[in-house]
Order: structure tokens, then sequence, then C-alpha cells
């Protein structure tokens, strides 16, 4: 049960904002192998000054039009997150014309028992989704 949180600059219209979102999404449902059904995403509007950040950073000029993704997840070895953040900022490049350079992302990990929706079943063994296909949950075990 992925939650994300998408923060964008204010007056940005309802496509983007779905087409954000929508990105995100398929990315997880990619890398992540999510079932298609699983996404809860929360778009924050900044208002000027919501955003903050120098115009340069890591050598990268940014534009006034970042936006920050944070993504909550449980557990998953570095190499499928930075799979995951490499197809967020693909898919968006490609489908909102954003800069990769605007994309800021960050994931928070937290433990299965943190979480709770009705409806949602959870494998005691793995921790997982109990809709996800074997192949998804070794994927993702750590340890």
């Amino acid at each position: 049960m992925p939650f994300v949180e998408i923060y964008l600059r204010k007056g940005k219209s309802p496509e983007f904002r779905e087409a954000v979102s929508a990105a995100v999404h398929e990315s997880m449902r990619e890398v992540l192998q999510i079932p298609e059904d699983d996404r809860f995403h929360v778009v924050h509007d900044m208002e000027p000054g919501g955003i903050l950040h120098a115009p340069t950073f890591f050598g990268v000029e940014r534009s006034a039009d970042s936006v920050i993704i944070r993504m909550t997840f449980n557990r998953r070895p570095p190499a499928q997150k930075s799979a995951l953040f490499e197809a967020v900022a693909d898919r968006l490049a490609a489908t909102t014309g954003m800069r990769r350079e605007d994309v800021l992302m960050t994931v928070l990990e937290t433990a299965a028992e943190n979480w709770w929706a009705l409806g949602r079943t959870i494998d005691p063994e793995t921790g997982f989704d109990t809709r996800m296909s074997p192949e998804a949950v070794r994927a993702g075990r750590v340890g």
C-alpha cells in the first residue's frame, strides 16, 4: 500500500496533476509490481515561497517548476528504489514534458504493520499485500 505525496507549485492544471500522479503510479506498478488499484496520492499545491531551493544544487540548474515526490512504502532493495526513481523521472519527462532536473524524489520506508486500510490483507510471512505476485514479493524482500 504505497502512499504518495506530490508537491507542486500552485496553479497547475487538473490534467497536469493527474498526469504526474499517473506517471508515479505506473512506474510503481512496473518496478514495485503493486496491484493496479493500489493508488493513493495526495497532491499539495504550494504557494509561491512554499518550495524553497537554490537555483543550482548538485551542480544542476533547477527551475521554479520543481516537483517533489515523496513515496512511502515497505522496505525495498536499493536497486529497486533506484530503478523506481529512474522510471518516474523518465515517465514524467515523456508524459508531462517535465525536465528531469526539476524532479526531486524521496522514499520513506516503513514496516508493514504501520499501515491500515479496510480490506487490505497482509501475508504474515512476507509482510506484503496478499494480492501481489510471488515474484513481486521475492523481488521486494530484504534479508
